[in-house]
């Protein structure tokens, strides 16, 4: 264990210009930490790097089996999309198979990830509805649930909607902490996100990875969630996004996701580990070069990934390359 802060280091030609500092823990099951950098102890908002645990009642619901799901519906529930045409299409495909419709997500709406999106919906005088939110698919299941329990579908992002109590159950069981007890914030979608300790945060995602200890319903829901993730890793994230490189390259070693102000998580099922990282400035390009560092550091990233992810290229608008962003040698060595 280490008490140095996880450090990126942007270049500009020889100098450094910026540094992000953070912190991160490599869990296990047992909450036994494997390896840790900075306070973990420390309490940080998952935002949308927990989204597979969210997507654990979904799954154990029967609702994929019920209205004729798959994984591209799994994956999308777990993902942080780009609002390309093919999440947009399977969000409305999706609501109108369980008898609901876009404006039955209570997510917001705001525009595509991709400025060839933008443009496609400028060109056809098109605006964007909540189907284009990054998280409409995270909402998606949230609706799916309510409609298998025969719940109330209006107000499902509150924190005292049965949906919301259901995840807070299932974190509960995974992090081995009472979630009730944890403060929340309101997410950028709208509903609670729970403060949570870093360590226990990678303590969830190492029950995921490894559900020995779990019972047979949420160990069968996280195997099934971390297959999606790899089966369908474009509707995790979008094109040239990083979970969805990871994801499909590292297909059964790994899955990752990440979430607002600089925070990323991970399972490695076949190591049995968690990873939970934040950023403390937030810095999501930062938090991306911190999780490529982790799984290099686990031998797990493989060598022609290494370079693309570990150390991206800087450069200006012409396209000339003025730098690079990198871990410091003061984190990793």
């Amino acid at each position: 264990m280490s008490k140095n802060p996880v450090v990126i280091e942007v270049t500009r030609g020889p100098v450094v210009e910026s540094r992000h500092e953070g912190i991160a823990a490599i869990v296990k099951a047992d909450g036994s930490v494997v390896a840790s950098w900075g306070d973990i102890d420390s309490v940080v908002l998952p935002r949308s790097a927990n989204k597979p645990i969210q997507a654990m009642a979904f799954v154990e619901s029967g609702a994929v089996e019920k209205f004729g799901l798959g994984n591209e519906h799994i994956s999308l529930s777990c993902a942080s999309h780009s609002g390309e045409t093919r999440h947009v299409g399977t969000v409305k495909a999706w609501l109108k198979k369980v008898g609901l419709g876009e404006g039955d997500l209570e997510c917001g709406a705001h525009a595509p990830r991709l400025q060839s999106s933008i443009e496609a919906m400028a060109r056809a005088n098109e605006l964007p509805g909540p189907a284009y939110n990054n998280c409409s698919g995270k909402h998606s299941g949230f609706l799916t649930t309510a409609v298998t329990y025969g719940e109330p579908t209006k107000g499902y992002i509150k924190y005292d909607h049965p949906v919301q109590r259901r995840l807070r159950a299932v974190m509960t069981d995974l992090c081995g902490s009472n979630a009730d007890d944890f403060q929340y914030g309101t997410d950028g979608c709208g509903i609670p996100t729970l403060a949570t300790p870093l360590k226990l945060l990678a303590r969830a995602m190492a029950s995921m990875a490894d559900p020995s200890r779990l019972s047979n319903r949420h160990a069968e829901a996280a195997t099934r969630i971390r297959a999606a993730m790899n089966a369908e890793p474009f509707m995790m994230a979008g094109t040239g996004r990083f979970c969805t490189r990871v994801n499909g390259t590292l297909q059964g070693v790994a899955q990752v996701k990440t979430g607002a102000e600089g925070v990323f998580c991970g399972m490695l099922p076949t190591l049995g580990l968690g990873i939970a990282l934040k950023m403390w400035d937030g810095a999501g390009r930062a938090a991306e070069v911190a999780m490529a560092a982790l799984l290099d550091h686990l031998g797990v990233l493989p060598a022609a990934e290494k370079e693309a992810l570990e150390t991206p290229q800087i450069r200006n608008v012409v396209g000339l390359l003025v730098g690079e962003m990198r871990p410091a040698k003061s984190w990793l060595g």
